[in-house]
């Protein structure tokens, strides 16, 4: 897998999300250096608030379900070659040898997995294969508003290459400080907290 140069920039998956979401966040809030006032939404601190009440409830649920040897919870990694840091819900220790993210997501379960999402499982996994030396093979997303149903998701060399390009495209942005093209879906544009200063 190829790596990135030694630089000072590090980004989080959060950050990723953001890119996934239209190129020209990471531009506003790296470049610019505008926050996203995300204090003010809702759904950013209600889902903060279930990731702490679930954490506690679901400690022996959740092992026995999965078959998981060990939990350690709320994890924070940093892979420097990768320019990724982030801090993991719950990162596992399976039967089989290797390890896996496990992610809370305050949201329902629509039988379809976001790229957002699998993506962020990505970006942990390669965090726990560079501080552990383990192989991480797949995820877990747990729904908390669809009764916390558990979604696996497989992850594959090819998922991890496409990771380390999404994060060379952030620091380049971020480095370079040129403004990249908006997100082609128009609808993403009227939630947008920087719709009135994107031109």
């Amino acid at each position: 897998m190829e790596s990135l140069n030694h630089e000072p920039v590090t980004l989080t998956p959060s950050e990723v999300l953001e890119y996934l979401f239209c190129p020209r966040y990471i531009y506003f809030m790296n470049v610019l250096g505008i926050p996203q006032r995300e204090e003010k939404r809702y759904k950013v601190l209600r889902g903060r608030e279930v990731h702490r009440e679930k954490q506690i409830r679901n400690r022996a649920y959740l092992r026995k379900k999965l078959g998981v040897l060990k939990r350690e919870f709320n994890v924070y990694l940093s892979a420097p070659r990768h320019h990724l840091r982030g801090q993991i819900d719950e990162v596992l220790t399976l039967a089989d040898g290797s390890m896996a993210p496990l992610d809370y997501k305050f949201a329902e379960w629509k039988e379809r997995l976001y790229r957002g999402y699998r993506t962020q499982l990505v970006l942990y996994g390669l965090l726990i294969q560079e501080n552990y030396g383990k192989p991480v093979n797949r995820g877990f997303l747990v729904y908390t508003r669809s009764q916390n149903h558990v979604v696996a998701v497989e992850i594959t060399p090819q998922d991890y290459k496409k990771a380390v390009e999404i994060l060379r495209a952030i620091l380049d942005i971020t480095r370079h400080g040129f403004l990249p093209r908006r997100t082609t879906a128009k609808n993403r544009c009227l939630d947008c907290c920087y719709k009135n200063i994107c031109v």
